[in-house]
């Protein structure tokens, strides 16, 4: 890593609160899983005094909805402040009244958003994108990142846009994946944020403010006669977007080295099938593309981060003109529709070509399930049957309407510098909280990357937990779970009898089991114990030294 750069371990959620806190004056805020600790962390910097660009401290305004914060958000605007939220899932729908007026009057503003399930047949808590996708009409641009570093590097994208164009701004990533995920990740510098704000568009905002000295009409009630041709009035705001966000992404570019477009293209240059995916997922499709096309393979991936307005022109400069097959994948499920929202778009990007490109689509990851390498190599190998299946899903078995690829057998496909470790934990009991000390310190006192996430259910204080620990000289993009751990700890006992608590353990990996047996009866109950779990024909029995130390050299056989 470059000593000149400043280097930070921190998780999604602070990525964004890092830059929203810079660009924002006031912020209206109401708590709800998975975005309430980006309220968080911008109250306690405002608490301590912490200035933003502008030389000010955040006014926090904290309401009993977020329909009322959103209220408070289009208030604000109108007042000629910087404002922000922060918010998600049935959150976010709340706001969509709000959004559409603060839209409607062009209040430029940005909703960091930890995109999230919207419960239906059940709640869920976990994450996709069906709360995004609900928003589409409200006249919000919509910017995605897929992993914390993009987080950092693109709401500032998102800031600057809405200024310059005076379109609001939704900012989202994926909840939990991206939002709680830990990664070591380079800090923007304000002072270079601040230099790329349009000080013309920012003062023209402040003199559009309702002020008493110079009364204006607003949010009047328009007649068949008008409000058709005032809607429309929109479209060069709308236009400009794309431009105004290639231009601010080249500045980041500058700034950091890495490459942004409202689309951007990893992959083979001649590539043949190319999926297309927004948000963490794209992080995941990068490893498996590099672990195929090393095979010989020739597979790209476009990643969306400008979903809306959706620029074709920006499109099609990152599509490699060899495509012959392409599959979208989408975080969530539409009932009754023809397609999923980005598949639909792709596909009418497409409509009145020539030699064009079969396109498919593919559900995946509702409700933060996991999202795996063999599930992204079972999406490029249906694009190579002559007829490839639509409509699918990935991760799940789907024996009553038969939608489901198959599933792949688990492999590795990340750097062999990679060291994974699996914590099994109790709610409250102490191992998640360690664990992210232990990654932050690795973080900040090495020179390693580093990545942990962790896995629990909603019951929190007493459920079971399941910590997953990455780090390694390589940079890590591996957005799932860990299923080939180097060493496993389980630090409840009687999940030994719940869960395959070795599963996927590499030869030669190690296993530590926290205990309370006595060094008597634990030989007795830990040899049963092996011999049950670990059937080999190498079996051999305990030796003299404690089973521990035995099973920390266990092959696994898995």
């Amino acid at each position: 890593m470059t000593k000149e750069k400043k280097f930070i371990t921190c998780d999604g959620n602070y990525a964004a609160s890092y830059i929203s806190y810079m660009f924002s004056e006031v912020a209206c805020i109401f708590p709800i899983t998975p975005s309430s600790t980006m309220a968080e962390v911008v109250d306690e910097w405002a608490a301590n005094g912490r200035k933003n660009m502008f030389g000010q401290k955040m006014r926090i305004t904290e309401m009993q909805s977020e329909g009322g914060a959103a209220g408070a958000v289009h208030g604000s605007l109108q007042a000629g402040a910087l404002t922000t939220t922060y918010t998600a899932s049935q959150g976010l729908l709340l706001m969509i009244p709000n959004m559409y007026k603060i839209a409607g009057e062009l209040l430029p503003c940005v909703f960091h958003v930890s995109a999230r399930a919207l419960a239906g047949h059940a709640l869920s808590i976990f994450g996709d994108h069906s709360d995004v996708y609900a928003c589409r009409q409200t006249g919000f641009a919509m910017l995605a990142a897929g992993s914390v570093q993009e987080v950092m590097d693109l709401s500032g994208v998102a800031h600057l846009a809405t200024l310059k164009t005076r379109v609001p701004f939704l900012n989202f990533f994926d909840g939990f994946r991206t939002s709680h995920e830990i990664q070591k990740i380079e800090q923007i510098n304000q002072n270079k944020l601040a230099a790329l704000i349009d000080q013309d568009a920012l003062q023209s905002f402040r003199d559009r403010a309702l002020n008493p000295e110079h009364p204006v009409t607003r949010g009047t009630a328009q007649n068949p006669d008008i409000f058709f041709q005032a809607k429309e009035a929109c479209n060069p705001f709308y236009d400009a977007v794309p431009d105004a966000v290639e231009a601010y992404m080249q500045d980041i570019t500058k700034i950091t080295g890495r490459e942004y477009h409202p689309f951007t293209y990893y992959g083979a240059k001649d590539a043949e099938n190319v999926i297309v995916a927004m948000g963490s997922v794209t992080e995941t499709v990068r490893e498996v593309i590099d672990y195929l096309n090393a095979q010989g393979k020739k597979y790209g991936l476009v990643s969306v981060h400008l979903y809306r307005p959706f620029a074709t022109k920006y499109f099609f400069n990152v599509m490699p003109s060899t495509v012959k097959k392409i599959t979208v994948l989408d975080r969530t499920k539409e009932p009754g529709a023809n397609g999923d929202p980005l598949y639909l778009d792709v596909r009418d990007a497409f409509y009145g070509k020539e030699n064009c490109p079969i396109i498919v689509g593919g559900r995946y990851g509702l409700g933060s399930k996991d999202v795996t390498p063999s599930q992204i190599i079972a999406v490029y190998k249906n694009m190579e049957m002559k007829e490839p299946k639509g409509k699918f899903t990935i991760g799940i078995v789907d024996d009553v309407t038969f939608t489901s690829l198959p599933l792949l057998p688990e492999i590795k496909v990340s750097a062999d510098d990679i060291y994974e470790a699996k914590f099994y934990g109790l709610g409250s009991d102490g191992t998640v909280g360690a664990n992210k000390n232990s990654i932050k310190i690795i973080g900040s006192a090495t020179d390693k990357y580093c990545q942990a996430y962790f896995a629990y259910d909603s019951k929190k204080s007493g459920g079971f937990t399941a910590s997953h620990l990455r780090f390694g000289d390589s940079p890590i993009r591996s957005t799932y779970l860990i299923t080939t751990p180097d060493f496993v700890a389980c630090h409840v006992q009687a999940y030994i009898h719940l869960y395959d608590v070795l599963k996927g353990l590499k030869k030669g990996g190690s296993f530590l089991l926290n205990t309370n047996f006595t060094p008597s009866t634990e030989r007795s109950w830990l040899s049963t114990w092996v011999w049950a779990t670990v059937p080999t024909p190498s079996c051999r029995p305990l030796s003299s030294k404690s089973p521990m130390s035995f099973l920390s050299n266990w092959p696994s056989t898995r």
